[in-house]
């Protein structure tokens, strides 16, 4: 679905007074019947910058944007987009959004080209503005050599194109992008990328759902991880990851039988266990302090010992999303909750 929520031929609201934050939610509750899909989400979402919502299979965050996009009404608490409330505000707040969802909405007996002009049209542009931004459009999408060929001959990864496309005729302050390169190639995906840093670039503020963790690692400013209805993690990637465990250092001696003369140097300088892998030749070890590294390597030069690897890695969003849903790092490419 695509749905663009600028209203036709309407100016689009500054920004309400006193507020920085292109999202400000506190407390949103959304249930249905007996089952409660979204519980107490707290969402604080600064303008200009891309947030990335993680969480698994039915953890709500296709609520929570249905919630602060206006397309559902929250059963409890409230939240703001640019100082405008989603319930009271609605209109304001319906034209200062645009939303991409997880399934075109096209149609199928018109072109590419046709279906853009039509949805640029219907968001007020003149017939040569229409026009000329479909075909940037097209042209960015990879779509100019099909552009007039009726869609029932697209494959389904043209068809995402094209609803990424729809989604950009216009630049709205805010836009929300749920699951936006699910069933891409790879390079269309890294072009996705790019026009998501470029919008950002220009002043737009990007919430991103994804089932992608190298995608919110790459994107995302802030990360939100939601599990059973509520934010139980947030924070930059690098904090994530550093929430979840230590840096890990790894040397590797040119010659192995320096080895377990490595580890005890390592034990020695870092002041953690090191552990040797004989068969490997490897050394590894827990790091608190990466300014300890530097003493380590004037150590091993000291007693003539080269060393041809040395890497510090930290945990990866996987193994941050593993350790705080406790759940496998397999999101959803159609969360309905």
């Amino acid at each position: 679905m695509t749905t663009t929520l600028t209203a036709h031929g309407a100016a689009t609201p500054a920004p309400g007074p006193g507020t920085d934050l292109a999202i400000d939610a506190r407390g949103l509750v959304k249930h249905f019947g007996s089952t409660k899909a979204v519980d107490g989400v707290d969402l604080a979402v600064p303008a200009g910058t891309v947030y990335g919502v993680l969480g698994p299979n039915g953890a709500g965050k296709t609520t929570t944007v249905s919630m602060l996009a206006t397309l559902l009404t929250p059963t409890a608490g409230s939240a703001k987009i640019f100082g405008y409330d989603v319930v009271a505000d609605s209109v304001a707040v319906r034209s200062l959004i645009g939303v991409t969802g997880q399934y075109a909405s096209v149609d199928e007996d018109l072109s590419a080209r046709q279906n853009l002009m039509l949805f640029a049209r219907l968001l007020g542009k003149s017939r040569s503005e229409s026009k000329s931004r479909a075909a940037e459009l097209l042209t960015d999408f990879a779509l100019d050599e099909a552009a007039d060929r009726p869609l029932k001959e697209f494959s389904g990864g043209m068809r995402r194109r094209l609803d990424l496309a729809a989604s950009l005729l216009d630049t709205p302050p805010l836009l929300f992008l749920d699951e936006p390169t699910t069933g891409l190639d790879p390079r269309t995906r890294a072009q996705m990328w790019e026009t998501i840093r470029k919008l950002v670039a220009q002043g737009s503020t990007v919430l991103l759902t994804t089932q992608y963790l190298d995608e919110a690692d790459q994107l995302a400013d802030r990360i939100a991880v939601i599990d059973r209805g509520r934010v139980i993690a947030d924070g930059t990637a690098d904090e994530l990851k550093e929430s979840v465990g230590l840096s890990t250092l790894t040397l590797a001696p040119v010659d192995r039988a320096d080895a377990p003369t490595v580890a005890q140097l390592a034990e020695s300088v870092l002041g953690e266990p090191a552990a040797l892998s004989a068969e490997a030749g490897r050394i590894t070890a827990p790091l608190h302090r990466q300014d300890l590294v530097p003493d380590l390597l004037i150590a091993l030069r000291e007693r003539q010992i080269t060393v041809d690897e040395i890497t510090v890695s930290k945990p990866s969003l996987d193994e941050v999303f593993l350790t705080i849903t406790g759940q496998p790092e397999q999101l959803s490419a159609a969360d309905n909750s």
